[in-house]
């Protein structure tokens, strides 16, 4: 079951705003960690919004940060927020429900999902947008779980937002059941423009069902989607998300 998140490397942390906020739909109080470019501080624009699970100083967000400021200052992608929360119950909030004993054993309580997206959707985006000048475009990404959250939102919640970026999504959880059902998701999805990269490494339980996904994609006509699947059989689950992010960031915002 590859179900970690990958960060073991010490990196640089940046300089960025913490703040915490009381969410009805977890229960609990959350720790927030933004981001702000050079651009943001010095000019008046409103940019974009990157959200992160897995979004601790002691999780990923310092080398995504670092990752995006790179980039950015080499002008691969536009200046951008990125807005990282801090985990508490990672397994609980990043699975969805589950008919599949197994899974359960994971973590004392999965199946989350649902009540996180809400947490996302109906209180940190209002804080955010209250707290920096925002534009209306913003994405999600994560890694393994992470993935999986960003998947099953893309597929549930499409309209939440603008750019998808999924790196070893565990689309094993509840027997592959977002992709099972990934047609008749993919068929009720809105006509609005959208971007999904997602990638898969060498992990058994992990490529099996992206390159599933991938074969669902290209017979579907699904209008207003792009898409993207980065096949990296020589990554490993544990390698695969330092080794594509740039990779997926210059794919997603990068000028064509």
């Amino acid at each position: 079951m590859s179900c970690g998140n990958s960060s073991t490397i010490k990196d640089p942390i940046p300089a960025h705003d913490s703040f915490k906020i009381v969410s009805k739909h977890v229960g609990e109080t959350r720790t927030i960690n933004v981001w702000m470019p050079e651009e943001y501080k010095k000019g008046s624009d409103s940019l974009p919004v990157m959200y992160m699970p897995d979004g601790g100083i002691e999780e990923d967000f310092p080398h995504i940060a670092n990752t995006f400021a790179k980039l950015i200052k080499e002008k691969k992608i536009p200046p951008m927020l990125l807005v990282g929360i801090e985990n508490t119950q990672r397994r609980r909030d990043l699975t969805g429900k589950t008919e599949v004993e197994e899974d359960k054993t994971i973590a004392p309580i999965v199946g989350g999902s649902e009540n996180f997206r809400a947490f996302i959707n109906d209180e940190l985006f209002i804080e955010i947008n209250k707290r920096y000048r925002t534009s209306n475009k913003k994405g999600i990404l994560g890694e393994s779980l992470a993935g999986l959250f960003v998947v099953e939102t893309f597929f549930l919640q499409p309209e939440m937002f603008d750019y998808y970026i999924a790196f070893d999504p565990s689309l094993w959880w509840n027997n592959h059941y977002l992709v099972i059902t990934a047609n008749e998701n993919l068929a009720s999805q809105p006509l609005k423009e959208t971007k999904f990269w997602f990638a898969g490494s060498s992990a058994q339980d992990i490529f099996v069902h992206t390159r599933e996904l991938s074969k669902i994609l290209t017979n579907s006509n699904a209008k207003g989607l792009q898409w993207n699947y980065s096949d990296e059989p020589s990554e490993k689950h544990a390698t695969i998300f330092r080794a594509t992010k740039e990779k997926a960031l210059i794919w997603s915002f990068g000028k064509k």
